[in-house]
């Protein structure tokens, strides 16, 4: 009974996302930055749908930090440095199909402290 309830989830979750990333895309100036979250990682990426590459990226399982909003936190800020490093101040937002809640809203709160517009 629970991997039925979890295989919805992970379906409704998909149609989420696909319906979501018909309406956006990114570019080079314009990057989609892409949210991932596991039980126990957060992961972000900035990418350019045209070229089909990722400009920049934070791996929170490499900094060491759990799916915790104050880690979400962090991980906000070190993708902030990395767009800024690479002189991109706008973004557009992809949260993947997951809800603006939590930590997901954390990580684009900490984005926007530090300078990111989207």
């Amino acid at each position: 009974m629970l991997k039925s309830i979890q295989k919805r989830k992970n379906k409704l979750r998909i149609q989420r996302k696909r319906r979501v990333r018909g309406k956006i895309s990114g570019s080079e100036m314009l990057p989609r930055v892409s949210v991932f979250k596991s039980n126990k990682h957060f992961y972000a990426q900035a990418i350019d749908d045209v070229a089909g590459v990722t400009l920049a990226s934070a791996d929170g399982k490499k900094m060491g930090l759990k799916a915790n909003q104050e880690d979400a936190k962090k991980v906000g800020a070190a993708m902030a440095d990395a767009l800024k490093a690479k002189n991109i101040e706008t973004v557009v937002f992809d949260r993947n199909g997951y809800l603006y809640h939590g930590v997901v809203a954390s990580f684009a709160n900490a984005m926007r402290e530090a300078g990111i517009k989207f």
